[in-house]
């Protein structure tokens, strides 16, 4: 069953054409890729799946639900788009803490869960300004699970990590689809792609080119 369906999506920003005719769908319990080089649409993509942005023209319907319509921002999904934005001077489970209050779905059991998940101590003190790059994704890619959702959206989540944290996110992931979530994952990476994407969508210039 397909549980994101974007049809004939248009996005223009002042007299740019961002996305051009989108149509496709992504299936309940798999992994599935967004490649393209820079500027080719794909985080304007992710964003109107998410509610960030209200295309031109078209329809986005996530979990059977109309976004701009039925809801502005998909419940049960998870997301990192650009860089994690935390505040500096406070601790990653003081950050996280902070973002689960908006929703109050979760105690801070899961919080701390979601941060050993991604090979962060929930206790370390250390204020988010003094975090490495690879340590800001993980604490934002544990922001994204810590909540559980059916869904997570990933734009490049690997950035920052060396060799060893890549290997250990890209377990989590797969671990993550056996559990029977969906995946939708924008990589710069040939190999994040094929390791982990049982389908893999082509984009350029804001049109899906093909799929493999």
């Amino acid at each position: 069953m397909d549980i994101i369906n974007v049809n004939d999506v248009c996005l223009t920003l002042g007299k740019t054409e961002i996305l051009k005719h989108i149509n496709v769908s992504f299936e309940e319990g798999k992994i599935h890729g967004l490649i393209g080089r820079n500027g080719s649409g794909k985080t304007m993509l992710m964003k109107c799946i998410c509610g960030f942005i209200k295309p031109t023209s078209g329809v986005i319907t996530v979990d059977g639900k109309q976004v701009g319509k039925d809801v502005d921002f998909p419940k049960e999904m998870g997301i990192i788009i650009e860089t994690p934005g935390f505040i500096p001077y406070y601790s990653g489970y003081k950050n996280l803490k902070l973002l689960a209050g908006l929703n109050n779905k979760i105690g801070k059991e899961e919080i701390r869960s979601s941060m050993k998940q991604v090979g962060l101590d929930p206790d370390l003190k250390r204020h988010v300004r003094k975090y490495s790059l690879g340590m800001r994704q993980r604490l934002g890619l544990a922001q994204a699970i810590m909540e559980n959702p059916k869904i997570l959206i990933l734009d490049e989540p690997f950035n920052g990590l060396d060799k060893d944290g890549v290997k250990e996110m890209r377990e989590y992931l797969l671990s993550y689809k056996e559990q029977g979530k969906t995946i939708l994952i924008c990589s710069h990476s040939a190999e994040d792609i094929s390791v982990l994407c049982d389908t893999v969508h082509e984009m350029d210039k804001g049109v899906i080119e093909g799929v493999r």
